[in-house]
């Protein structure tokens, strides 16, 4: 479970990294020449700053997960995974439709916050789990 959650945040928050530069350089030419709106380039740094914070969060699951109780670290882990997919994965075909030829973003439009929804959940977890932490260590 460990190796999981530290693969998809090693490849996830390389992904942030990137899809951040690409919106600084890349995408901001495209503002200028009037391809896409500056609101398009905020939610596309949206996307990559929520995935990034998200990849780091899976990096203290995978460090905490034998600490606490593993079941519902592993269940906050995937919470992140899949809000990461769903959240920033859907903004950032919003962002980019009229660059990538996208021409019915509406069905995006309800994915986002179902995204939004599995990260909230998985910080909940997350805290439920250090409530539930049964040590004499608390």
């Amino acid at each position: 479970m460990q190796k999981r959650f530290l693969v998809f945040s090693g490849f996830s928050g390389a992904m942030a990294v990137a899809l951040g530069a690409m919106a600084a350089h890349f995408l901001k030419s495209k503002v200028d020449i009037g391809i896409i709106t500056e609101n398009n380039l905020q939610t596309f740094e949206t996307a990559a700053r929520y995935q990034m914070y998200h990849s780091i969060a899976l990096i203290a699951v995978a460090i905490y997960s034998d600490k606490f109780n593993p079941k519902l670290i592993a269940k906050a882990g995937y919470c992140f995974m899949v809000g990461i997919v769903l959240f920033s994965g859907s903004l950032y075909l919003i962002a980019t439709a009229g660059l990538i030829g996208f021409s019915d973003v509406r069905l995006l439009g309800p994915i986002t916050p179902i995204g939004g929804m599995f990260f909230i959940v998985g910080w909940l977890i997350l805290a439920y789990a250090g409530i539930k932490r049964k040590s004499p260590s608390n």
